[in-house]
């Protein structure tokens, strides 16, 4: 069982609930949530979850049961969204504590240009699209909750990985020669962050950053029947995640392009 996926089925069946209102959706988004307050990494402060495997990737190996910021992040906007449709505030106390967990057991790193919150405990690896997640619960959950703390690293890790766009509107995946590379689902990620933060913050400043890695993103990642590409220069692998996320994201961010509904549609058919 995945945590993250389980995160992404309560968001799921709360907007089937919004939708068309039956029942069966929103138990199904409870019995979610549930499952994910009995699935934390109970090692640490606050609210934190990881995988029940050990993960290995370009970035490193992750062992199983270590918390990152990606799923946490992830997760703490799903109870966020179960707190905005249903009002009862456990939600909004588990992403608090999903907060917590970031600032007080993840920490970050300072540079001249902003902060990086970390991907998993004692990571070292710059990485914009995990940073941001975190930045967008942080400021998400301060909306609800008033907390300079949230607001001022929120704020300063929008600004570092802002810093490191390029001016095509793109962000590679980290900073350093290791992580110089463009792709589609990564992308998406840092754009909705950003998207979340400027709507709970009123950040307007950061709009046109957005709104120029948001053209790029509709113009890179698409062939003209829908398929999406994994990287700025090339298609394959076609990945699923790529798929998903490009429909989210184009759904998510429709104002800001008007073909971005259409290309949803079309990567979906």
């Amino acid at each position: 069982m995945s945590t993250k996926g389980m995160g992404f089925f309560a968001q799921g069946y709360l907007r089937l609930y919004q939708t068309y209102g039956k029942k069966v959706h929103l138990e199904k988004a409870k019995f979610c949530l549930q499952w994910l307050q009995e699935n934390r990494c109970p090692q640490f402060r606050g609210n934190a979850w990881g995988n029940h495997f050990d993960y290995q990737s370009r970035a490193g190996n992750i062992a199983k049961g270590t918390p990152t910021i990606v799923w946490t992040g992830l997760i703490g906007n799903a109870f966020l969204d179960a707190y905005e449709v249903l009002g009862d505030k456990q939600y909004l106390d588990v992403a608090k504590g999903a907060c917590d967990f970031i600032l007080d057991e993840l920490g970050w790193q300072e540079f001249p240009e902003g902060v990086l919150l970390r991907y998993f405990p004692d990571s070292k690896n710059v990485v914009h699209n995990s940073s941001m997640i975190g930045a967008s619960l942080l400021a998400r959950v301060n909306s609800f909750l008033p907390n300079p703390r949230y607001r001022e690293k929120a704020e300063r890790a929008i600004q570092f990985t802002l810093h490191h766009q390029t001016k095509e509107g793109a962000w590679y995946y980290g900073v350093g020669e290791k992580w110089a590379w463009v792709d589609s689902f990564h992308t998406a990620y840092v754009l909705e962050s950003l998207a979340i933060f400027i709507r709970a913050t009123g950040a307007t400043q950061y709009e046109p950053a957005l709104k120029k890695g948001y053209h790029y993103f509709v113009k890179t990642f698409f062939l003209p029947d829908g398929t999406p590409r994994y990287y700025d220069f090339k298609t394959l692998p076609i990945d699923i995640q790529c798929a998903s996320q490009a429909i989210q994201t184009l759904v998510n961010l429709r104002d800001l392009h008007p073909d971005s509904v259409g290309i949803a549609v079309k990567v979906a058919d």
